[in-house]
């Protein structure tokens, strides 16, 4: 009797466990996916016309160099965007604005493909960018809402990792795209997109902010709240080391189609296998990132990662400057460079918004908007400094990776707290 006792009552004890935490991991689960796909919003916009930039510009009647700057304009519109998403979801949360820039979103995205001129397509691709914001910045405030900082970071990693199949992808679609139907249908495959994040979104995700933890000021608490976070020595360094890293990758992503395609002969279907390499680098350093976790602090990886990406950066300038080993040797430094900046995104994040709970949405928006403006100056650079050379390119993934490195060792760290410390 006793020992049925005992076996009755353990499994009506394991049982309901067992239950719960199978409902846990695929809550987590769903939770992953949703954000991970609202993530994508950022790369699979950008990622699938790179293949159509010379086309869009022989069509237009301009330069590739030209056609260039519809991608800083994109940037700008993410930069802004989250700036007003982020307060405002900590104010009236985060499903709201989440549904509004999804369908933004998608209405602009079909404005897109109608686009009559290069100043018409800059324009759409600027609030097309305002409605993508949203999935951006609100993302990262719902993983703060639910995690602490190093689940934090675990999640920001796995998030590049589900995230990380639009920049693989994405080049290769529109690639394809571009062959057989031409380049506006791009943007219909875009509208397609954001309508299902919508869908996601609306029958998926539930509210994370509850209504005891949200805001009540106005829009002078609002720029206050920037003001102490432009004020707050480590959550700039950490947002410009992160923001930094991101800009040498957008500075990659605005030149390469003009130093794959127009200077080494890459065909435009085939573009997307070159891309789609240094995009599952930087997923593969992600999940690196995520066991490393468990082992070591944010603050050591992060500080390790940024070595890896200055010093791939200055060699891959140097090398460029000297005409040393070809289109292989350039390919294999970008992949190095770019596969780094996997570590650097989750651990810059996570340690930028640990101290933010109650203003999640407004710290995680100035550290988008830090991001993508600095992505934007990256990308202009890059069109502006053109010369029929990928010195350009180089010369601008070098300078953003040695001021990551910098911004982190002399801005972030230097005043850091011992607990923060390596």
């Amino acid at each position: 009797m006793g020992r049925d006792y005992f076996c009755t009552t353990s499994f009506d004890q394991i049982g309901p466990t067992m239950t719960a935490i199978a409902r846990s991991q695929s809550s987590y689960a769903k939770l992953a996916l949703i954000l991970g796909v609202l993530a994508a919003f950022g790369p699979l916009s950008i990622d699938t016309y790179l293949p159509a930039l010379p086309t869009i510009a022989e069509e237009f009647g301009t330069t590739t160099a030209a056609v260039q700057q519809t991608l800083s304009a994109f940037f700008i519109g993410l930069s802004l965007g989250q700036l007003f998403y982020g307060p405002i979801s900590d104010r009236v949360g985060r499903r709201g604005p989440l549904l509004f820039g999804c369908a933004m979103y998608t209405v602009v995205s079909l404005g897109c493909a109608f686009a009559p001129s290069v100043a018409g397509l800059m324009g759409l691709r600027f609030l097309q960018a305002l409605g993508s914001s949203a999935g951006v910045v609100i993302g990262r405030s719902v993983v703060r809402d639910r995690f602490d900082e190093r689940e934090s970071a675990r999640m920001y990693s796995f998030l590049v990792l589900v995230m990380g199949v639009a920049p693989i992808t994405a080049p290769l679609i529109g690639g394809q795209l571009l062959v057989a139907f031409g380049w506006r249908a791009i943007f219909f495959v875009l509208a397609a997109f954001g309508l299902l994040c919508l869908l996601m979104v609306w029958f998926g995700l539930e509210e994370s902010l509850p209504e005891a933890r949200r805001t009540r000021e106005g829009l002078g608490h609002a720029l206050r709240g920037y003001g102490a976070l432009l004020a707050d020595r480590r959550y700039m360094g950490f947002a410009l080391a992160g923001g930094l890293a991101s800009a040498a990758m957008f500075a990659y992503i605005s030149g390469s189609a003009f130093v794959f395609i127009e200077l080494n002969g890459v065909s435009p279907d085939r573009f997307g296998f070159f891309f789609g390499a240094n995009a599952f680098g930087l997923i593969a350093a992600s999940q690196l990132n995520r066991w490393l976790l468990a082992r070591y602090t944010s603050t050591r990886l992060l500080t390790a990662a940024l070595s890896v990406t200055a010093t791939a950066a200055l060699l891959l300038f140097a090398t460029t400057w000297a005409g040393m080993g070809g289109f292989p040797l350039l390919l294999a430094l970008l992949f190095i460079t770019i596969a780094s900046t996997g570590m650097v995104g989750p651990n810059a994040t996570a340690l930028a918004m640990a101290p933010y709970g109650r203003r999640a949405g407004s710290a995680s928006a100035l550290l988008g908007a830090t991001q993508f403006m600095a992505g934007a100056v990256a990308g202009a650079l890059v069109g502006v400094l053109a010369n029929g050379t990928a010195l350009p390119m180089t010369g601008v993934i070098a300078l953003c990776g040695v001021s990551a490195f910098v911004s982190l060792r002399w801005v972030a760290l230097r005043r850091a707290n011992d607990s923060t410390m390596p």
